[in-house]
C-alpha cells in the first residue's frame, strides 16, 4: 500500500469521498467563524460570572476547556485553506466537537441548571441547515445524550456561598425534556425547510439553464444572418467566373457539364444566402410576431398522432358593438412556447383519447385551457403541482426495476419550469380537475390582454 503524500494546501480529509459541489456542504471558514464567536461568548460569560457576579467556579478548568477551541481553530486555520468546503463526514465531527466541548463547560457549571444549556440547539440547527437528515440525527442523538448525562453529573451550579439554590428534580427534568424537544423540532423542521430551498435552488437552475439554451437558438438567425452578408462577395465572384466559364466550353463535352453543375450550385447557394440574409428584416414583422392561434398550431401539430387526438376550439370576444374581436397577435416567446408544450405534452401522455385546446380572447384577459380525459391530477400532489421535484410518475424517488417496460418517467421538474417561465411572462396558472362524472385534468392559463397582445392580425397578414 502506498502512503499518499500531501502538499502544502491539500485537504485530502476534508474532500475525501465529497462532492465538491455539494450545496449540503460546509465551507471550513464558516465552522471557524462560528466556533470563535462561541470562544468570545464563553469567555465572556465565565469571566462576567466570575469577576463581576462573584460567583464560585472553577475558572482554571472552564478557560481551559474554552482554550481548547481555540487552538483547535488557530490549528485549523494554519493546517487547510479555510475557503475548502468540508466532506460531511468532517463536519459532523467539528460539530460533534461543538457539542461536547459545551457538555464540558456545563459540567462544569451546573449542568442542566445553567440557563445556558439551551446551546446545545446551536450546532443541531447548523447541521440541519447544511447537512443530510442522517447526519442531523447523528449530532442530535450526541446532544440528548449529553444532556441527559448532564442532569445527573454535574459540579453545582456557580452561586453566592451563602445562598447556593436546590433545584427540584422536576424542575431539572422539564429543563430536559424542553432541551430534548427542541432538538428534535430543530432536526425535523430546519432539515425540512432547508432541503425545501435547495430543491428550489437545484430547480431554478435548471430553468435557467433551458432559457439560456433557447436564447442561444434565438442568436442562432442572427449569427446566420451576418453569415450570409459576409459569404455574398465571394460566392457572387464564384457565380460570375463558373458563368464565364461554361460559356467558354460547349454544354455537350464533360468539361462543359460539370461548369454547367458548378453555375447552378453556385445559384443555389446564393439562393439560400440570400433568403438566411433577409431573415433578420422578415422575422421583425412575420417570424417575431404571429398570432396566438398559430403558435399553438406550431406547438400542437408534432404531438397529433393516431393515439391521442389534439382539437382546438377558438372563443373570440366581443366588441361593443357586437363584431368579433381579431386574434390577438403577440410576440413569438421561446419561453411561453416552451411552456405551452410541455402542458400539451403532460396532457398526451396521461390522455386516454383526446386532448381538447380552448382559446378565447376578449378585450382584457387571454385564456388558453389544456384538458384531457385521463385520470386527472392525483389529490395527494394537485396542491403541491408547481414545486420542484413533485411528480405522480414512477421513475423518481422510487426504485424503478430495469425489467419493467417504459413507462411515464420523471423528476417532477417539467410542470415547475412550465409554471414558472408562465408566471414570469405575466400569466395565472390555475389547475384544476374535471367535474365527475368525466375524468380528467385542466390547466387554465390567462393572461392579461395588455401584457400580451402586441397589435392586430391586420398589420401581421399585410407584413
Amino acid at each position: 500500500m502506498t502512503q499518499a503524500t500531501l502538499t502544502p494546501g491539500t485537504i485530502w480529509p476534508f474532500q475525501r469521498g465529497g462532492k465538491l459541489d455539494s450545496p449540503q456542504q460546509l465551507r471550513l471558514r464558516t465552522l471557524i467563524w462560528l466556533r470563535w464567536l462561541a470562544v468570545f461568548g464563553q469567555t465572556g460569560a465565565v469571566l462576567w460570572v466570575y469577576l463581576v457576579l462573584d460567583f464560585h467556579l472553577p475558572l482554571s478548568a472552564c478557560l481551559g476547556a474554552i482554550a481548547l477551541s481555540a487552538w483547535l481553530n488557530i490549528f485549523l486555520s494554519i493546517r487547510w485553506r479555510t475557503s475548502q468546503r468540508l466532506h460531511e463526514r468532517f463536519s459532523v465531527l467539528l460539530l460533534g466537537y461543538d457539542i461536547l466541548q459545551l457538555a464540558a463547560l456545563l459540567y462544569l457549571t451546573g449542568g442542566l441548571e445553567n440557563p445556558f444549556s439551551i446551546l446545545f440547539l446551536v450546532p443541531v440547527t447548523v447541521s440541519a441547515t447544511t447537512l443530510p437528515l442522517n447526519r442531523t440525527v447523528w449530532l442530535s442523538a450526541l446532544a440528548v445524550v449529553s444532556a441527559t448525562l448532564l442532569s445527573y453529573y454535574h459540579l453545582p451550579l456557580p452561586w453566592q456561598a451563602e445562598g447556593r439554590p436546590e433545584f427540584p428534580t422536576l424542575y431539572v427534568a422539564g429543563v430536559w425534556a424542553g432541551l430534548v424537544c427542541g432538538i428534535v423540532f430543530s432536526t425535523l423542521y430546519v432539515s425540512r425547510v432547508a432541503g425545501e430551498a435547495r430543491q428550489m435552488s437545484a430547480a431554478l437552475s435548471a430553468t435557467e439553464t433551458i432559457l439560456a439554451h433557447e436564447q442561444q437558438l434565438h442568436a442562432l438567425d442572427g449569427l446566420a444572418a451576418a453569415a450570409a452578408h459576409e459569404l455574398g462577395t465571394p460566392l457572387a465572384t464564384i457565380v460570375l467566373v463558373a458563368k464565364e466559364l461554361r460559356n467558354e466550353f460547349p454544354h455537350d463535352t464533360a468539361v462543359g457539364e460539370d461548369l454547367e453543375l458548378l453555375y447552378s450550385q453556385a445559384n443555389r447557394c446564393r439562393d439560400i444566402l440570400s433568403r438566411l440574409a433577409s431573415r433578420e428584416a422578415q422575422s421583425d414583422a412575420m417570424y417575431a410576431r404571429l398570432m396566438i392561434t398559430v403558435m399553438l398550431e406550431e406547438i400542437i401539430e408534432p404531438l397529433r398522432g393516431p393515439d391521442v387526438e389534439v382539437r382546438v376550439n377558438s372563443l373570440p370576444g366581443k366588441t361593443p358593438e357586437g363584431a368579433p374581436l381579431p386574434i390577438p397577435v403577440i410576440s413569438r416567446n421561446p419561453a411561453i412556447k416552451y411552456a405551452l408544450a410541455n402542458l400539451l405534452e403532460n396532457g398526451v401522455d396521461f390522455a386516454r383519447s383526446a386532448v381538447d385546446v380552448e382559446i378565447a380572447w376578449d378585450e382584457e384577459e387571454i385564456v388558453v385551457s389544456i384538458s384531457d380525459d385521463g385520470p386527472g391530477f392525483s389529490q395527494q400532489v394537485i396542491d403541491r403541482l408547481g414545486d420542484p421535484y413533485v411528480t405522480t410518475r414512477p421513475g423518481y424517488g422510487a426504485q424503478v426495476k430495469p425489467q419493467e417496460p417504459d413507462g411515464h418517467h420523471g423528476m417532477g421538474l417539467g410542470f415547475f419550469i412550465a409554471k414558472t417561465l408562465l408566471e414570469r411572462s405575466g400569466a395565472t396558472v390555475v389547475l384544476a380537475n374535471t367535474v365527475a362524472p368525466k375524468s380528467g385534468a385542466v390547466v387554465r392559463i390567462a393572461w392579461p390582454t395588455s401584457v400580451l397582445a402586441i397589435g392586430d392580425p391586420a398589420q401581421t397578414a399585410a407584413a
